[in-house]
């Protein structure tokens, strides 16, 4: 197989993914508050992935400015995530509609029956999360053009079970719409796998972070290229009477004074001197701006230095199109080269 031939086999596997997107390439970056930004989106876009800008917790006009900034700096398309629990999630509907934007990712729990007709009455196609088969089905069957499965590898909020399980419960299975994988990933080679397994295309975040173009503080991007796999890990909790969301980070003095912290509060809450709620409270506003901190100020002690197990292969910062270019390459090296193995000696 020539290197011509690997790469129409490629673009054969993840056809379904680029049409959806309208792409190139069916990489998509991961929504990352503070990362994903007008510039790493654009950067990616432009690059032949698609972008997608984090709205985070992004009142209304930020979005709007921000997306009118990531238009002035591309003409790809890209996507907008939104946070389903966000108050104002109506109105972040509505702008990102009124702003032309083609693809809508509704993340952080079940998306809303409200804005689920939004959007597709406003004619943009939607992208939704699923942990399971039968949540799949049923977001299909609601509006979702797309999903995405995002395995407990990934970076920041994650769910209980890794990519390997969910794509094997859900690739052979999940024909009715474009499925996504997500978690873990750092290599073409992967992504050709999980494309043979069914997958539309992939969805890479920590990969990113480390790009030329993400604003991301060197310091943030130093932690990311100093790091193994083994140290981003899930955050811990020290008592189910007081839920942590689970959040994939970078071990740091922040981490170990989280537990600390909740000690503190489960035995304040044990003397009676606080209420439940307000031990929850206090539990849960620990990390409040931490993420902003490690991202922006470049605080990697005490700041969330929310990463992925695969920020152990990110090895040095370079151009966004040298990310995707290298992914696409190393898929049809490995097409090429398995090709190569099962051509039979010559004879003599």
């Amino acid at each position: 197989m020539t290197h011509a031939e690997a790469r129409a086999e490629l673009d054969r596997l993840w056809a379904q993914g680029c049409a959806f997107l309208g792409t190139p390439t069916a990489i998509m970056g991961g929504a990352m508050s503070w990362v994903s930004e007008r510039n790493l989106v654009s950067a990616i876009s432009n690059a032949g992935g698609f972008g997608v800008l984090a709205c985070g917790s992004m009142t209304p006009s930020l979005l709007e400015a921000e997306i009118a900034a990531t238009q002035a700096l591309t003409t790809k398309p890209f996507g907008v995530n939104l946070i389903t629990m966000h108050p104002a999630l109506d109105e972040l509907v509505r702008i990102t509609l009124a702003a032309g934007v083609g693809h809508v990712v509704l993340a952080g729990g079940l998306p809303p029956p409200a804005a689920i007709r939004a959007i597709k009455d406003g004619g943009a196609k939607l992208i939704c999360f699923t942990p399971a088969l039968a949540l799949g089905r049923k977001l299909v069957r609601s509006g979702a053009d797309a999903l995405v499965i995002e395995g407990s590898e990934a970076g920041g909020h994650i769910g209980p079970v890794s990519l390997t399980v969910l794509a094997q419960e859900i690739l052979p299975h999940l024909n009715e719409a474009p499925v996504f994988v997500a978690g873990g990933l750092a290599r073409g080679d992967a992504i050709l796998a999980y494309l043979e397994m069914g997958a539309a295309g992939a969805q890479l975040g920590t990969r990113f972070v480390c790009a030329t173009e993400s604003i991301a503080h060197p310091n943030f991007k130093r932690a990311f290229l100093r790091a193994a796999a083994r140290d981003a890990v899930p955050t811990i909790q020290l008592d189910a009477r007081f839920p942590v969301i689970p959040v994939r980070a970078l071990v740091n003095d922040g981490t170990r004074q989280f537990l600390d912290h909740q000690a503190d509060v489960i035995r304040r809450f044990q003397a009676g001197s606080l209420a439940r709620d307000e031990a929850q409270l206090e539990i849960e506003h620990f990390w409040a701006g931490s993420l902003r901190r490690a991202v922006i100020e470049g605080d990697v002690e005490n700041g969330s230095v929310m990463a992925g197990q695969s920020v152990g292969m990110v090895r040095s910062e370079a151009p966004t199109a040298g990310i995707i270019g290298e992914l696409v390459e190393q898929a049809v090296a490995t097409l090429v080269a398995r090709a190569g193995a099962r051509v039979p000696a010559p004879a003599g």
